[in-house]
């Protein structure tokens, strides 16, 4: 989360043309942590007219459901909070209570402000959670299985630990010693590319992240449903929307772009995979694993960054429209795609 603050700052102020943090510390590298201070010291204030229960609870609710979804991300071979077989169906269960602590928060608050920011905030992530449960069912219905270490083994030159050899046949090329990218789920099923492209779009979505981020919309509703919220409770609504951004894109990296696996692939004389992917159960195995899946989910985090600070805030009604009329129409075709592919390759 460190890191990701940073980033954004100093991302933003190069795509400004300015500097960004530069005063507490080498290269503004301490700013976080004197803002982390500043908010330690600030009054924990509870408007008089609000709801307090609902409203203390709320940024703990939020805080909760997204960082308990950590615990099926598989980071390397061997390193895994969970290897629950159903790892897909419980992240997407946990990650729904997120709704429910953002309207606490908005209702609670007793802020006419804070109540448009959650409604505009629920309606949006229900409606994106559509198209985005459709793109990792796409994913799913290739790999037949809910378990995200075995969809990371099946895009690699490893088979997995339960000997399920299904998906490493590519348009009926055997890519199982070549690894790297071609074992890849956006290359194994060329439509999953696409699923990928609508997979990220919905993330945005799902983070309140620009052109997405009508829930905060300075310009019209102050902040949202974190107008009345301050010091550390503030900071945990803050520090979940990071925590959101990181945990999208390590799931779009497990679903789709190789997750811990190398994509560096073994052709020629020279085998890069097996160079730069050890194997399961060794050191240079984890060591190599959790290098590759930090590195696509950081990539997946600037892309993010890159998009909130090149593209303006759409509008609600255009928000909706490309939810309901571009891509869920869309994700439901490759749904299908998906079906008729998986059925083929049998």
């Amino acid at each position: 989360m460190v890191v990701g603050v940073y980033s954004e700052r100093k991302v933003s102020a190069f795509i400004q043309d300015r500097l960004g943090p530069m005063e507490v510390g080498k290269w503004g590298l301490l700013q976080l942590f004197a803002d982390l201070l500043k908010l330690l010291q600030k009054e924990d204030i509870v408007p008089r007219a609000a709801d307090r229960r609902l409203f203390l609870l709320a940024p703990a609710v939020i805080f909760a459901s997204v960082f308990a979804a950590y615990a099926v991300l598989p980071l390397t071979p061997d390193l895994q909070g969970s290897g629950a077989a159903v790892g897909v169906f419980y992240l997407m269960a946990v990650l729904s209570f997120e709704v429910v602590g953002i309207l606490m928060a908005g209702w609670a608050s007793n802020n006419k402000y804070s109540l448009f920011g959650a409604i505009r905030s629920v309606a949006q992530i229900v409606s994106y959670e559509i198209p985005l449960g459709l793109t990792i069912l796409c994913a799913v219905m290739i790999g037949q299985t809910l378990n995200l270490q075995e969809l990371s083994f099946q895009q690699g030159i490893y088979t997995s630990q339960t000997n399920y050899l299904f998906g490493i046949r590519a348009l009926g090329i055997d890519v199982t010693e070549w690894g790297g990218i071609f074992a890849w789920n956006i290359l194994r099923n060329p439509f999953l590319l696409i699923a990928y492209v609508i997979f990220f779009i919905c993330t945005l979505a799902e983070s309140n992240r620009a052109p997405f981020d009508l829930p905060e919309g300075e310009s019209e509703i102050v902040s949202g449903f974190q107008t009345e919220y301050s010091g550390m409770r503030w900071a945990l609504l803050f520090l979940s929307e990071y925590a959101m951004m990181l945990l999208v894109s390590f799931l779009g990296a497990i679903l789709f772009l190789g997750s811990w696996n190398t994509p560096l692939p073994n052709l020629g004389p020279v085998r890069l995979a097996d160079w730069t992917s050890g194997e399961p159960g060794t050191a240079w195995g984890n060591i190599t694993g959790a290098f590759w899946l930090i590195s696509k989910a950081l990539l997946a985090v600037l892309g993010q960054m890159w998009v909130r600070w090149t593209l303006p805030r759409i509008r609600l009604d255009q928000m909706m429209y490309l939810c309901w009329k571009v891509l869920t129409p869309i994700s439901l075709a490759l749904f299908l795609i998906s079906a008729i592919w998986r059925l083929l390759m049998i």
